[in-house]
């Protein structure tokens, strides 16, 4: 990352651009960080529309979750499938809530 830039995404993230051995992720550092970014402020804007179901609407957690992970699947949504599972993790932490389970887990 640049040195004006002190944002350093977390190994979790780091993780879809590593591969099994590799050092270096296997993206330009510039377009990691985009990525990182807008995976985690969709994380972050995600929380009020995930307490919203929640609560208002009365679904569980677990139920959230997985309405938020199939709307980032969306064809129009701008995350791929290992992106839309970081940023439900991410919002699961965010909110205080147990991890998401997927189909494939």
């Amino acid at each position: 990352m640049s040195i004006d830039n002190q944002i350093e995404p977390p190994q979790s993230f780091m993780a879809m651009y590593l591969k099994p051995g590799q050092m270096r992720p296997n993206a330009p550092q510039s377009v990691v960080l985009a990525r990182y970014e807008q995976c985690e402020d969709m994380a972050c804007v995600l929380t009020g529309h995930a307490q919203t179901l929640a609560f208002k609407d009365n679904f569980s957690e677990s139920e959230v979750l997985v309405r938020c992970h199939q709307g980032l699947l969306d064809d129009a949504s701008d995350f791929n499938e290992n992106e839309a599972r970081w940023v439900t993790c991410r919002l699961a932490e965010l909110l205080g809530w147990g991890p998401p389970i997927f189909d494939a887990d």
